[in-house]
């Protein structure tokens, strides 16, 4: 950011440190495909400022501005942890952002992290840590040592944004994630005819040839969720399964007819 430009940012987001004390997480559910049940929950950070809402992507951006980006990271994975984390029922996934490039020593800046699940009483089997901004992490090599701290405290990783963001075809290969999400732009109004499903096809068959799990994200309508799990996807998120909220409250009704019943 140019510093003009990062000064004129500040000022236009002087709300920030305020509204950064005020942290809330809106809970999205992942449905496993094969079953119809709750996977699990991805935590998306959200701030109460003067009574309205404020989103990932403003929060992210005046953090950035302010030179805080990577206290920020670390404020919102504490904070989705002590807040979500008590939500989960038994054997539900707790995804949690986290933007890599604001991890300087692993084993330094995870600590907190840790402190967080102990203060909750949370299982770090039930974390999953979903990588995000991937484009601007070039040192594979440090996300790598990441990955596998994570990893070695018993949590899963995610990668975002396959197929239309920045995540290569290179970045599975090498990272060999738990799991990995495909961009929304593929599955945005996605029909048997349309021309992304034979792409759709090779990167789940990609995926799973690395023992890596897919989810389809963007899932809008019945027919896309039918779809992608005739695609062998492994998971799916979306409005059709259910909005974001502050509790976990399951899948919508109207998508569990999806599911064939015994």
């Amino acid at each position: 950011m140019a510093p003009l430009e990062r000064w004129a940012q500040r000022l236009s987001t002087d709300w920030f440190f305020a509204a950064a004390q005020q942290l809330q997480f809106h809970l999205q559910p992942v449905a496993e495909l094969h079953t119809g049940r709750v996977y699990g929950y991805e935590a998306l950070v959200r701030a109460d400022w003067n009574g309205a809402l404020v989103g990932a992507g403003p929060l992210l951006q005046a953090a950035a501005a302010h030179g805080q980006a990577r206290a920020f990271d670390a404020l919102a994975r504490r904070g989705a942890i002590r807040q979500a984390a008590p939500l989960l029922k038994d054997g539900e996934i707790l995804f949690i952002n986290f933007a890599p490039g604001v991890v300087y020593n692993p084993d330094v800046c995870l600590q907190t992290t840790f402190q967080a699940c102990r203060e909750v009483g949370a299982d770090f089997s039930q974390l999953l840590f979903e990588v995000t901004e991937s484009e601007a992490f070039p040192d594979l090599h440090l996300l790598g040592r990441i990955l596998e701290r994570y990893r070695a405290e018993g949590a899963q990783v995610a990668l975002d944004d396959l197929g239309a963001g920045h995540t290569s075809l290179t970045f599975l290969a090498q990272l060999r994630p738990d799991i990995v999400k495909l961009d929304r732009a593929l599955i945005r109004d996605l029909h048997g005819a349309d021309p992304r499903v034979p792409l759709i096809l090779a990167l789940i068959q990609y995926a799973h040839d690395l023992g890596i799990r897919v989810v389809a994200e963007g899932v809008e309508t019945a027919s896309e969720l039918t779809l992608v799990r005739e695609l062998g996807a492994d998971y799916a998120q979306g409005y059709y399964l259910g909005r974001p909220a502050p509790a976990a409250t399951g899948l919508r009704p109207e998508c569990l007819t999806a599911w064939p019943r015994a």
